[in-house]
């Protein structure tokens, strides 16, 4: 299966530019999800690599071979759209025969394929009823069936849950988890829903404004954003962030917060004079009792979030922070708690909003790795 190239490739248009000069390799055989805000170009990026749409500037790789000027059909590739496509007035069964007759497989390459992926999708039930007679979720499961059975060595999903039902949607991501990882094949999948793209992704390209602004594995993408935006937009509800000034003192650079007891050494952002912190709402911790890095606060608001978890808005001084707990301790908790915020867990970045190679320390405990 081919990896898929980027080379400085660019989209205008006449009031905006939606893909500002990419750059990046999608390794083959696995599942990278695109995943961004509406309107940061993604879809875009996806159409110049399916070529339905031309780029402005730059190069489309298929490994080594430059097929940025080859039509679609040229290209080996399968394609989901947000709405089904599907040919109205047939059934399950022809809808996805149909391509596979464009091929010249025999009759029973042809079965062989269509009840594999029948079953895969879960389609046996209603493999013989109109399509038009159909909701909108079988529709485009049959949509996917019809793309995996021509066996394209990459297939691109653009949206393909947006339109569906929460069951629907739900039970669809179930099956494009299992899919994807049978396939084997190079999969770009597009979406602005991050609890599709964390589930679904090998790989997420984190979009933004036209541009890739990180490319890892949905965990480390999570817990090491490279910018405030990373840490923003993955996460319900995204980082709590904090804007504080440096101080010197001697050959060490001080950060003094209500958030901790004490002032924290800050090693590795030499040179900067204003940094922003961020932390996790699930990785502050609330107690009942003091610990030796925790500060007191009270809570503003409470809330259930999925899960049965607690959201909490807690007042440290004059600074609000979000903290999610366990559903024990949020049915508990009511006025005053101890709030913690794990020096290991914090993330600071630069005036520039990117990600710091810096540590947090206390003097009078022991030094926390990052």
């Amino acid at each position: 299966m081919p990896e898929i190239r980027l080379v400085n490739l660019r989209k205008e248009f006449p009031d905006v530019v939606a893909v500002r000069d990419v750059t990046i390799t999608f390794p083959s055989s696995i599942t990278t999800c695109i995943l961004g805000p509406s309107g940061c170009g993604k879809t875009t990026l996806l159409r110049m690599i399916a070529g339905l749409e031309e780029p402005t500037a730059g190069d489309v790789y298929f490994d080594d071979e430059r097929v940025t000027d080859l039509p679609p059909n040229k290209r080996n590739i399968g394609m989901v759209f947000q709405y089904p496509v599907v040919y109205p007035g047939a059934n399950i069964y022809r809808n996805i025969e149909l391509p596979l007759l464009e091929e010249k497989l025999s009759e029973a390459e042809r079965r062989k394929r269509i009840e594999e992926v029948i079953e895969i999708l879960g389609l046996q039930d209603s493999a013989n009823e109109d399509i038009t007679d159909l909701d909108i979720g079988t529709r485009q499961r049959t949509a996917v069936a019809r793309t995996v059975a021509r066996q394209p060595q990459t297939i691109l999903f653009d949206e393909p849950l947006t339109n569906v039902d929460v069951k629907t949607k739900a039970e669809l991501k179930r099956v494009l988890k299992d899919l994807t990882k049978r396939l084997k094949k190079t999969i770009l999948y597009v979406t602005h829903d991050q609890t599709e793209a964390m589930t679904l992704a090998d790989e997420i390209a984190l979009m933004k404004e036209g541009e890739i602004v990180q490319r890892d594995a949905p965990r480390v993408l999570y817990n090491q954003p490279n910018d405030v935006f990373a840490g923003w937009f993955l996460g319900n509800p995204g980082m709590d962030f904090f804007e504080h000034d440096l101080e010197k003192s001697g050959d060490v650079q001080l950060l003094k917060s209500p958030l901790f007891p004490a002032p924290v050494h800050v090693s590795g952002a030499s040179g900067e004079h204003h940094v922003t912190i961020g932390i996790r709402p699930e990785y502050v911790r609330i107690g009942l009792e003091r610990t030796p890095m925790s500060v007191r606060a009270e809570i503003v608001r409470k809330s259930i979030v999925a899960g049965g978890q607690y959201l909490l808005v807690i007042k440290v001084g004059e600074r609000l922070i979000k903290a999610k707990v366990d559903p024990v301790l949020g049915h508990r908790v009511r006025n005053g708690v101890w709030v913690e915020c794990p020096l290991e867990r914090i993330t600071v970045f630069g005036p520039n909003g990117h990600r710091l190679d810096a540590r947090l320390t206390v003097p009078w405990l022991q030094t926390v790795p990052q």
